[in-house]
């Protein structure tokens, strides 16, 4: 699991000029509960910093997941160490799939925690600041692993090195990539991502409704 604190920086556009982006691994245990609404809530995590409450945190953004197998793909094509949490990430998985479960699919973390996916994360100015690579909105955007926000569904306390087990598999075929690439770069998705219905990210259910009420399925 990995915590973030507020920071001062010059890159973000939070008026008083701070990020809780720089999360660092712990080794717990760690408290894991439903924030809040957005807006109101922060971060699911028991010590762990949201600044930006307009943009993030919240139920539907309790928790962000991103998968090693990814980091190390970057660390490779970047050509630099990345350590868990670079991406701003609270949870690191090893041997799962992030981007490519499916919305509304639920894990268990360790004896009692249970998450259920809702979205791909949208890349912003604080993650091209906090990265410092040129262009890396687009080209984060571009590979289409964007990891995964998640609702918590059992509060409840976590550690590292805890287990990550699928328990729950919805009967659509609604990715986190198919909702990511639906959101920024392939609009005609939208309607496809209705099939994975509320356990949508409230957001993203909203404008693909609002998409296919304009143009259709």
């Amino acid at each position: 699991m990995n915590l973030g604190h507020a920071v001062a920086v010059p890159w973000t556009d939070h008026p008083e000029g701070v990020t809780g982006i720089d999360k660092r691994p712990v080794d717990g245990p760690v408290r894991v509960s439903a924030p809040g609404p957005k807006g109101v809530g922060g971060s699911g995590l028991a010590g762990d910093t949201v600044c930006s409450l307009k943009h993030h945190g919240g139920d539907d953004q309790a928790v962000y997941a991103m998968a090693r197998e990814d980091l190390d793909e970057w660390e490779r094509e970047l050509g630099r160490t990345l350590s868990d949490g670079a991406f701003g990430e609270n949870l690191t998985t090893r041997g799962l799939d992030v981007s490519g479960a499916l919305i509304g699919e639920r894990w268990r973390i360790g004896p009692e925690v249970v998450l259920e996916v809702t979205s791909g994360r949208i890349p912003c100015r604080t993650f091209q600041g906090h990265m410092g690579e040129k262009g890396w909105v687009k080209r984060f955007t571009q590979r289409g692993a964007p990891g995964a926000y998640l609702r918590v569904i059992v509060p409840g306390e976590v550690r590292a090195g805890d287990a990550v087990e699928i328990v729950h598999r919805p009967g659509h075929e609604v990715t986190v990539t198919l909702q990511f690439r639906a959101v920024t770069t392939e609009r005609t998705l939208l309607p496809r991502v209705l099939a994975a219905g509320a356990a949508l990210h409230p957001e993203v259910l909203r404008t693909a409704r609002e998409y296919e009420d304009k143009y259709g399925a």
